[in-house]
């Protein structure tokens, strides 16, 4: 049976970190832990190893470190500029989480001293689905 209620997918919490404590911007091994550790401690199911690397792009001063980890329920992904001192983070998912937990979790990981937090409800028309009722159940 499909139900065609106006319900939101998800939560989507992104977050603009500056003012970082600037070893953590260039080190992909703490980046790597966030990206570990996070899932758990939101009540998310890790699928994947973080998959995190560092960048060097055209632009000099835009080098960073980019990691991602598939959860079961959506992604969380993190995009440092460690010249710029800047870190974009996304945690998305079809699950609700607390989105003001794991914003300050993020924010107290990175020592970011300036912020902005944004979130927003996705998927406000995604038809969900319900199981069918086994037979003879009440």
């Amino acid at each position: 049976m499909i139900e065609n209620r106006r319900e939101n997918f998800g939560p989507h919490l992104m977050l603009d970190l500056t003012q970082c404590n600037t070893d953590k911007l260039r080190d992909c091994n703490f980046v790597f832990d966030v990206l570990s550790d996070l899932p758990e401690k939101i009540g998310m199911t890790r699928i994947t190893q973080p998959y995190v690397f560092p960048y060097s792009g055209l632009v000099p001063e835009d080098k960073g470190i980019t990691g991602t980890v598939i959860i079961a329920e959506s992604h969380i992904s993190i995009h440092t500029f460690q010249e710029k001192d800047y870190c974009f983070v996304d945690v998305f998912s079809c699950k609700d989480f607390d989105v003001d937990f794991a914003a300050r979790y993020l924010i107290n990981a990175f020592e970011s001293g300036k912020f902005e937090k944004y979130i927003v409800q996705r998927g406000r028309d995604f038809v969900r689905h319900k199981r069918p009722e086994t037979a003879g159940a009440a």
